[in-house]
């Protein structure tokens, strides 16, 4: 059984390995449909050109960019994750794509963001969430950095309902994925823990009721590729 312990230090280290590679995977791995997902969140959010986003969970930071790619773009963006691997190749992406006087990267915890209290006007996290060990307190946390109507825009996996398409999702997930994953990144346990981690992960109506638990209101799952993917949406009163 794959352990799907979330200990910061855990999900750090296993995401530091495999830091150089992951951008290629995401895409390989979502046949490039991720970048949709992506551009949906930000839509969500209804930016004006004047936001200041905080992108939880960042990664190598392409949902920060493409926050500061919209139409309007948001006006500044923070990335904070708590792999130092993610953050430097996210760091050398930006400064190619000359976007690195908008977002700036920080080492933090979902569970301790390193943010004033109503500090951004939105939040987005992109396929993160479930990596969190106490996804509550982060929840909590969410809601304390956002100003008064602010706006919340989570992507997350989730195990679809549809009878055949949940049978050819499993056979996809916990075969396929993995041995392309192993293939390329030379790393067992990170594809092995992604299947594992959906699983395990909170359901769609679950999460909704932390979310509704940390005082967000107007919450929306809203299930993209067959329900696979699930782009929640909230705010702050």
């Amino acid at each position: 059984m794959t352990d799907v312990s979330k200990s910061p230090e855990k999900i750090a280290g296993m995401f530091d390995a495999i830091a150089g590679r992951y951008d290629l995977l995401n895409h390989l791995l979502s046949a490039g449909i991720d970048r949709r997902w992506r551009t949906r969140a930000i839509r969500s959010l209804h930016l004006t050109g004047r936001e200041r986003v905080l992108d939880l969970c960042t990664g190598t930071g392409d949902l920060a960019i493409a926050a500061v790619r919209a139409q309007p773009p948001a006006a500044r963006v923070v990335g904070v994750d708590f792999s130092g691997a993610m953050l430097r190749v996210g760091a050398d992406k930006l400064r190619s794509a000359g976007l690195d006087a908008r977002v700036t990267m920080v080492r933090g915890d979902a569970a301790r963001i390193p943010a004033g209290d109503a500090s951004v006007d939105a939040v987005t996290i992109g396929f993160g969430i479930r990596n969190v060990e106490h996804i509550d307190a982060a929840a909590a946390e969410l809601y304390r950095v956002l100003k008064p109507g602010g706006r919340l825009a989570i992507l997350e996996f989730a195990v679809p309902t549809l009878p055949v398409f949940r049978e050819l999702y499993g056979w996809y997930v916990n075969r396929v994925l993995p041995q392309i994953g192993r293939a390329l990144s030379r790393n067992d346990s990170a594809y092995a823990y992604l299947p594992a981690s959906i699983s395990a992960f909170a359901s769609p109506d679950e999460f909704v009721k932390i979310l509704r638990q940390a005082g967000f209101h107007a919450i929306s799952p809203i299930p993209l590729m067959l329900g696979s993917v699930i782009l929640y949406t909230a705010r702050k009163g």
